[in-house]
């Protein structure tokens, strides 16, 4: 742990006085501790261990506290998810708690509030199925075919990838606007519990998986959220888990710059997590291109998402209960905060650790089936163990019957990416209106998003909507009426070039039977 003296000079003084020798001795052992000091206030110095060493039980502890941490944190924030949007949820709004059968009611009644972890179960059941190099075409399609409903990144991945449009494309900006969506930190718990002390090994597995639905700092959110968990297996410190785990995002990315704003923000005001808070508000809370997020108070980006999760690691100062409600509070995606950093931190500490009152409503559901899924917590635990141990045999490690030894890695930074280069929202501008046949619309901008959907009884019917930039056809657009298959938005396009533009839609085969809904339209200028 870090060391904080209060007062450095007060156990050293006393000596100074005694004899010459012992002054002089005093004198260079004061300043050898007192320059430690000094550089641990700053910044731990501290590496992950060349090797560690578990038992298979203290192994099978800490993965079992990342899942559990996990389905406790987004148990407990899920009455708030979304309702608190660009503001912080006060400290009078109770959230339930401690009704021994809370969480099997929760997931018996509410199984849709487990999106986070039924979607890491998707590639879970692919790596348990294939095995740990499973390819990235078979996640792909069972992500896509699979049953449970989608939105924002992986709702545009779903639809990109059913269209032919496969991994990385299907995660890229240029075909999801969404590319820098919450989606994959929501999603990514499962790398980092499968790559114990190995963040670069987590990091691939987030480069091949992440990909499918994101790009940038999307896609960051979730290789920053596997690295801390992979860093949990070494370190209880949450500062090192979190100043650690950000060497894996290149410095040079909006992410890095934000989550290194919120380090220095506790480092400064470490007795008030609402500094930090109001530090990102200021600063980090803008969406570029989220056609629901964009110039409105709701905010699903994985950078100011993220950095909630690291507000509460960092103020929860290793309180279990702490930690998750400081990152509950902070709002936004409220269930899926609080669930990593619980993860986190219950990977960090065991799951014999996290405390009884979190722990006990949690022992009656975990046999219990997510939905969408063939998988019970008690399920995820041995698989997720099954998986850490092939990596750590793959990755140089060694597993014995009584003995597991782990080759572990120095983090290092993935690769450069940013979505929507030079690109920054300017206005919305409400539309409002059902095609009949054809709309046009004039606007001077470089990147353009249409919002809206199809309406149909008809579940099979596909509306084709012709879309004509500046008298050059640009795209026919294919838009299922089928809800789970549906297209987020009309159209979008990021590479229009500065200018005036000429928009025509134009509805290829229209239908008594359905209507085009045109909502609004975002537009984007250069920086």
């Amino acid at each position: 742990m870090i060391m904080r003296p209060s007062n450095p000079k007060s156990n050293y003084m006393k000596f100074y006085t005694t004899s010459p020798l012992r002054s002089a001795v005093s004198i260079i052992l004061f300043l050898v501790i007192s320059v430690a000091m000094c550089s641990c206030e700053t910044t731990c110095e501290t590496k992950i261990p060349a090797k560690l060493k578990f038992t298979p039980t203290e192994l099978m502890n800490k993965i079992k506290g990342g899942w559990a941490g996990q389905a406790i944190g987004v148990t407990y924030g899920g009455p708030t998810e979304f309702r608190y949007q660009g503001k912080m949820i006060p400290d009078d709004k109770q959230v339930p708690w401690g009704d021994a059968d809370y969480v099997l009611n929760t997931m018996t009644n509410s199984p849709g509030l487990y999106d986070d972890i039924y979607m890491d179960l998707t590639f879970v059941e692919v790596f348990e199925r294939l095995g740990v190099d499973a390819p990235v075409d078979s996640l792909a399609m069972a992500f896509a075919h699979a049953g449970y409903p989608l939105w924002h990144a992986n709702q545009a991945a779903r639809y990109n990838i059913l269209n032919g449009v496969m991994p990385p494309l299907s995660g890229d900006w240029r075909y999801n606007p969404h590319a820098d969506d919450i989606d994959y930190q929501i999603e990514a718990d499962y790398a980092g519990l499968m790559a114990p002390a190995m963040p670069n090994t987590a990091s691939d597995i987030s480069d091949k998986v992440g990909h499918i639905m994101n790009y940038g700092d999307g896609w960051y959110g979730g290789v920053y959220m596997g690295a801390m968990y992979s860093i949990a297996f070494a370190s209880d410190d949450v500062e090192f888990i979190v100043t650690e785990a950000l060497k894996t995002i290149p410095a040079e990315s909006k992410f890095f710059r934000c989550m290194s704003d919120v380090i220095e923000c506790w480092r400064a005001n470490p007795d008030d997590w609402r500094v930090a808070w109001d530090m990102l508000d200021k600063k980090w809370d803008n969406d570029i291109a989220c056609s629901e997020g964009a110039l409105l108070p709701f905010n699903i980006d994985a950078t100011i998402n993220s950095a909630y999760v690291i507000i509460g690691l960092l103020y929860g100062e290793g309180d279990f209960g702490r930690t998750i409600d400081i990152s509950m509070r902070c709002g936004q995606d409220s269930d899926c905060n609080p669930a990593s950093a619980g993860g986190i931190l219950g990977t960090a500490i065991g799951y014999d650790n996290i405390p009884e009152e979190w722990l006990a409503p949690l022992r009656k559901a975990e046999d219990i089936k997510f939905a969408y899924t063939n998988s019970s917590l008690n399920d995820t635990y041995r698989m997720s163990y099954s998986h850490a141990l092939q990596l750590i045999e793959r990755e140089g490690g060694k597993v014995s019957t009584d003995k597991i030894v782990i080759k572990c890695q120095q983090p290092e930074a993935v690769r450069l990416e940013q979505s929507f280069p030079n690109l920054k929202p300017r206005e919305r501008v409400g539309i409002r209106q059902s095609l009949t046949e054809s709309s046009t619309f004039e606007a001077d901008c470089a990147g353009v998003i249409i919002c809206g959907e199809v309406k149909s009884e008809d579940k099979s019917y596909v509306a084709e909507v012709e879309i004509t930039i500046d008298s050059q056809v640009k795209e026919v657009v294919k838009m299922p009426a089928n809800w789970t298959i549906r297209k987020l938005e009309v159209y979008h396009n990021f590479e229009l070039g500065a200018g005036h533009h000429t928009v025509q839609m134009r509805w290829l085969n229209p239908t008594k039977q359905a209507s085009v809904e045109v909502y609004d339209v975002l537009l984007l200028d250069k920086e």
